[in-house]
């Protein structure tokens, strides 16, 4: 990307002033070599991102942003329903509430070190993965109804964890204002064997080891040690979110006309907050959110068996989860006013600093955990949600390292047979059902999420505490 494009405020904060339709500059967060190797579709998105209408202050991109559907992924922005806001279905994304969370197990590398290969075997035949993965539960119409109003809590309900999981989920693992009747036949008919199933692309469950603590007082809070073992899952709302996605984004590009709104371009297809088109959306939204969360959780469960058939008497507490691809209304000061905005993050993470409400206790005066995903052969971080995020990105942050280029590229330059050998060279045991699948996601078909997670720190979005490396990971 030309960086003669931007007003560069600092050394991570790059602008593009409103100009043409755009209503409010766009800020991308990024370090010169990253954002010189961001793809120029970035910049022409978050510019058509600003020029949305009721966008508030400014559109933002996180330092792992490249190109997505619309919405840059790594995008931010909120709307203002009292100014004419919107929302959009591209800036919430196909994989609703796509996230990541981690457990604690309590091992260290020499405890599992004898053990490691039968732990990957066990969760590989364990937890489903792949294009169309199914597992043993299969909804009936009452019970899809209760998941997507209950997420999380339904799991936990149905003996899929504990209560106390629930503390460490946002939204306490239940997303209020879901409406099912708006979710349709064929979304519900796609998800009602695949609950509990990782799905493919660059989901996985992935055993890693902490590495490296850069701060001793958030990692105390976290519970984190140097050398040791944790387990995370990232995965989504599977087949459901995608289906309301892909049929919201046609009635929206159709019905724009009818609100008078231009789009620049129709993948930002949207509809405003006050809209009967735009509410039914939020309540199919909500829904896809509580389906991602009740999916992680009997993906937890499931893990927690596995995990105990090899360590006996082991349990798995729950570090935090944390969704991508939302849109959550909360309220944020403009100006030294509070107001309700509709935050949508596409590829990007909440990030809410210490002293949060909406924090579980033991973690209010710290910040929030953000689960920094990386990909099956580099590093992923924990980092914690700092005030100063408030007024640079919403209380945003990015989300993994982004990729650097496409999943068709990437086949052409690997091989998965290649990888996992070569990562089984370096102490990474892969497990998966699609060596295509395996190539599709190569390490270095990413960001170096080292520079992106610098980034993030630097910037304010958020504070560096740990760093984890691989040492199982089980493919979507």
């Amino acid at each position: 990307m030309d960086t003669s494009l931007f007003i560069q405020h600092d050394e991570t904060r790059w602008e593009i002033p409103a100009q043409g339709p755009m209503r409010v500059p766009a800020i991308i967060y990024a370090d010169e070599k990253l954002l010189r190797d961001m793809d120029q579709k970035v910049y022409e998105q978050i510019a058509n991102v600003a020029s949305l209408p009721g966008i508030v202050e400014a559109a933002y991109a996180m330092p792992d942003a490249h190109w997505g559907y619309g919405f840059p992924i790594g995008g931010v922005a909120a709307f203002d329903p009292a100014q004419g806001g919107v929302v959009s279905a591209g800036g919430v994304g196909f994989d609703i509430s796509c996230g990541v969370r981690t457990l604690l197990t309590g091992l260290d590398m020499a405890d599992l070190q004898p053990y490691k290969q039968q732990l990957a075997d066990t969760l590989y035949r364990t937890v489903p993965a792949g294009v169309g993965s199914t597992g043993r539960i299969h909804l009936n119409h009452d019970e899809m109804i209760a998941m997507l109003k209950g997420g999380a809590l339904w799991a936990v309900e149905r003996g899929f964890g504990v209560a106390r999981d629930l503390e460490f989920i946002e939204e306490r693992g239940c997303m209020a204002g879901a409406e099912p009747q708006y979710v349709s036949t064929k979304a519900r008919e796609r998800q009602k064997d695949e609950m509990g199933t990782l799905g493919s692309g660059n989901h996985y469950l992935e055993v890693q080891r902490v590495v490296d603590i850069y701060d001793q007082s958030l990692a105390n809070a976290f519970r984190l040690k140097p050398d040791a073992i944790v387990i995370t899952i990232h995965c989504g709302s599977r087949g459901l979110g995608h289906q309301i996605g892909t049929e919201f984004l046609k009635d929206m590009a159709m019905a724009a006309s009818q609100y008078h709104i231009t789009l620049p371009d129709r993948e930002l297809a949207c509809a405003p907050l006050d809209s009967p088109l735009g509410k039914h959306y939020l309540g199919a939204m909500r829904a896809g959110i509580n389906c991602a969360l009740a999916n992680r959780q009997i993906i937890t469960h499931l893990t927690r068996k596995a995990v105990e058939s090899v360590f006996p008497g082991l349990h798995l507490d729950l570090l935090y989860d944390v969704s991508h691809n939302t849109c959550k209304l909360e309220p944020h000061t403009i100006n030294g006013q509070k107001r309700n905005l509709f935050v949508h993050r596409k590829g990007a993470t909440r990030a809410f600093g210490p002293g949060h409400p909406d924090l579980p206790p033991e973690y209010r005066h710290v910040g929030q955990p953000v689960l920094i995903g990386g990909s099956m052969g580099t590093s992923s971080y924990v980092l914690c949600g700092t005030k100063d995020s408030e007024q640079r990105s919403f209380s945003s942050a990015c989300h993994g390292a982004g990729r650097a280029m496409s999943r068709h590229q990437a086949t052409h330059q690997w091989r998965g047979r290649a990888l996992v050998d070569e990562l089984a060279n370096q102490g990474i045991i892969i497990r998966s059902a699609s060596m295509r699948g395996v190539a599709e996601e190569a390490p270095l078909a990413y960001k170096d999420v080292h520079a992106v997670i610098d980034v993030a720190d630097r910037a304010g979005l958020a504070k560096k505490v740990a760093r984890l490396e691989p040492v199982i990971c089980v493919k979507g």
